[in-house]
């Protein structure tokens, strides 16, 4: 009895041995390459699968998912600055199924090359080493992604034979020795200093046209309301002078009151305010003051009419 029950148990773990052997799941995005006694067999997706225990034998599982890798490598511009770049390289194994399983990627993958991540950085490494030196500085920095598009063109030719699809080649930063720095920087600086100099003088440039302009339009305002004032002052004098005639006094006579008349509101003011420094006098004061003379006897001879006699003396 105990000799049938430990023989059923062995003969129970060996089925279990065996069905672990002989089923299995692959994920999603993976593939299971199958060998029979140690020769390639076939491949297999996602799902749930069966081999022959003992004589098959899973030889590896392969991601199908996109992957990232990043490296740092040194390279020389055109005009002679070595420069760090930081490179990331997006891969997966290729999907494209050939013409028969070995032609697969999947396939290539696995048994083409033996370390198929370092063999694309240095073929990325190569090719971005052979083609910095055709550009300076300055235009690595202005066509960074054209060099990488083109570096990713040529590697994914190459890692294409090992069964790989390179998706995209980025140049993620670009260091600079410290002195190359400092120059860019100053050169930079000195740059915009210049431009704000040229932004500043076109600045004072416009402010001084707009205030001539200004001025020129105010001046040409205020000729227009001198002139206007002067017209106006013109056409009152005449109708003075024509009210004045219309009394019966000569043009003469007319002219020389209007200008005593002028000329003794002005000293009126002037006395009034007394801010004037300056007194513009006529040269000849002969006609103005027979004129003042002639008031002055005309004022006396109305005191004297409004006195009244005085009696005779005993």
């Amino acid at each position: 009895m105990l000799g049938t029950l430990i023989g059923l148990i062995i003969v129970l773990v060996v089925i279990i041995a065996l069905l672990t052997d002989t089923l299995f799941v692959v994920k999603q995005q993976h593939a299971v390459i199958i060998e029979r006694l140690g020769k390639f067999n076939k491949i297999v997706g996602a799902g749930f699968h069966a081999k022959i225990p003992v004589i098959d034998r899973k030889a590896a599982t392969v991601s199908l998912r996109t992957m990232k890798n990043g490296f740092d490598i040194d390279a020389k511009t055109e005009d002679n600055v070595t420069i760090g770049l930081e490179v990331s390289a997006q891969y997966h194994v290729s999907y494209d199924m050939g013409t028969g399983p070995a032609d697969s990627g999947v396939y290539k993958s696995y048994y083409m090359l033996q370390q198929p991540v370092a063999q694309m950085r240095d073929f990325i490494t190569d090719a971005l080493r052979s083609s910095i030196p055709v550009y300076t500085l300055d235009e690595v920095f202005a066509k960074k992604d054209d060099i990488a598009k083109d570096v990713n063109a040529t590697v994914s030719e190459q890692m294409a034979a090992y069964g790989f699809t390179l998706v995209s080649t980025l140049i993620t930063r670009i260091a600079l020795p410290a002195e190359v720095e400092d120059s860019m920087n100053q050169i930079n600086a000195a740059q915009r200093t210049k431009a704000a100099a040229q932004d500043l003088a076109e600045a004072d440039r416009i402010r001084r046209v707009t205030e001539a302009k200004a001025e020129a339009e105010a001046m040409e305002k205020a000729g227009e309301g001198i002139a206007n004032q002067r017209k106006a002052i013109a056409v009152g004098i005449k109708d003075s002078l024509e009210t004045i005639q219309e009394t019966g006094v000569s043009n003469d006579e007319a002219n020389q009151l209007f200008m005593f008349t002028q000329w003794s509101e002005m000293m009126t003011e002037f006395a009034r305010t007394g801010k004037s420094s300056t007194v513009v006098l006529p040269a000849d004061f002969k006609a103005s003051a027979s004129m003042f003379e002639q008031m002055l006897t005309a004022d006396e001879a109305g005191d004297q009419a409004n006195v009244p006699p005085v009696p005779p003396q005993a």
